[in-house]
């Protein structure tokens, strides 16, 4: 294993054989908190969740350092096709050991160090705060890299409900308003209820601005007669 990181289509080692000179990781996000001073109080008044009712985070700031493995291209090429293809541009990463999730951001090259007998390449980032799941519960499994220890399987693709329907999502720490696409029988009609509210879902894909996933189990119970997707990709820190 190079540790390598794939930043859209291209890999550091495979395309350009980069080292990291330490393996690669995404430095933690730094939350969005905002005290307010209570004159002749010992405490300050935490004010960091009380819009949404959650902790907002900045974006993840750092940068990676490359060794370049010589004798594979001239010094200049490589340099040029780097540039090229990540230099001021925002695009995804995912990272070879953590090949079920991505980041999204924007990269930059921030220095080229050539020596006698190897060059140094820095890229610094400036990510979104949650790695997202590389596969959203439309897409179909890759069961080749699936991790049967603690990875999760969301199949939440063309469901069936016929009069009703239970599904448990587990949500992630990241909150998502899921899309619904539903295909409902003749004369009938869908509906979902989740935290003991219903809503009816018109054919086609919509969103329920009040159905939001959170960390946790959230349930769905569907009522009707079609089929129904749910869209949903979990965010984790």
């Amino acid at each position: 294993m190079y540790h390598s990181i794939t930043f859209g289509n291209k890999n550091t080692w495979d395309d350009w054989f980069l080292i990291p000179t330490s393996r690669p990781v995404f430095n933690p996000p730094k939350p969005k908190t905002h005290y307010v001073d209570i004159p002749g109080a010992d405490w300050h008044l935490d004010m960091s969740e009380s819009l949404t009712g959650e902790i907002a985070y900045e974006a993840r700031e750092g940068s990676f350092e490359f060794i370049v493995d010589n004798g594979h291209r001239e010094w200049y090429e490589l340099y040029s096709e780097i540039m090229e293809h990540l230099h001021g541009k925002t695009m995804i990463a995912i990272l070879e050991d953590d090949p079920r999730h991505y980041y999204e951001g924007r990269f930059t090259v921030d220095s080229w160090d050539s020596e006698s007998h190897n060059s140094m390449i820095t890229i610094d980032y400036s990510v979104k705060p949650y790695k997202m799941e590389l596969l959203s519960s439309l897409d179909d499994w890759e069961w080749d890299t699936f991790n049967f220890e603690k990875g999760l399987i969301r199949e939440y693709k063309k469901l069936t409900v016929d009069g009703y329907l239970k599904l448990t999502i587990p949500g992630t720490r990241k909150s998502v308003v899921p899309s619904f696409t539903v295909e409902s029988g003749d004369n009938e009609s869908i509906s979902v209820c989740f935290n003991g509210i219903s809503y009816e879902l018109p054919d086609g894909t919509s969103k329920v601005p009040n159905i939001v996933i959170r960390g946790g189990l959230n349930i769905l119970e569907f009522r009707g007669c079609g089929t129904v997707s749910v869209e949903y990709r979990g965010g984790w820190l």
